[in-house]
C-alpha cells in the first residue's frame, strides 16, 4: 500500500529525485513489514486435537451420573465423570476417549 502511494506521489507531486526516495524508502517499509507479520504469526504453534482438549475448563450441560453432557468452547460434548456432579458445575477434562470426554469437578 505504501509503495502505491509513494508511485502516485512519485508521478503527480514530486519533483524528480524526490519521487526516486520515496518509492525507495516505501519499498524497504513494505518489506519490513511483511517480514515483521511472517515472524508475529510464526511465533505459536497451533494446538489442534485431543492435546487442544486435555486440561481445559468446560461447564455440564446436564447431570453427570456418570454420562452427561459438557460444553466446553461453545461446543457440546458427551462426557463422562466417574465420581458424577451436577448440572452447571466446573469441569476439567482429563482425558478423551474417541468422542467422549472424561471429566473430573474442577
Amino acid at each position: 500500500m505504501l509503495v502505491l502511494i509513494a508511485l502516485f506521489l512519485a508521478i503527480f507531486v514530486l519533483p524528480s529525485p524526490w519521487g526516486l526516495v520515496a518509492v525507495a524508502v516505501a519499498a524497504v517499509l513494505d518489506i519490513v513489514e511483511t517480514g515483521l507479520f511472517i515472524w508475529w504469526s510464526k511465533r505459536r504453534k497451533a494446538t489442534v486435537g485431543v492435546d487442544a482438549l486435555v486440561g481445559k475448563i468446560g461447564v455440564a450441560s446436564s447431570a453427570l451420573w456418570p454420562d452427561g453432557q459438557v460444553r466446553v468452547s461453545g461446543e457440546l460434548w458427551q462426557a463422562r465423570c466417574a465420581g458424577g456432579c451436577d448440572a452447571g458445575t466446573r469441569v476439567v477434562i482429563r482425558a478423551v476417549q474417541g468422542l467422549l470426554l472424561v471429566v473430573e469437578p474442577a
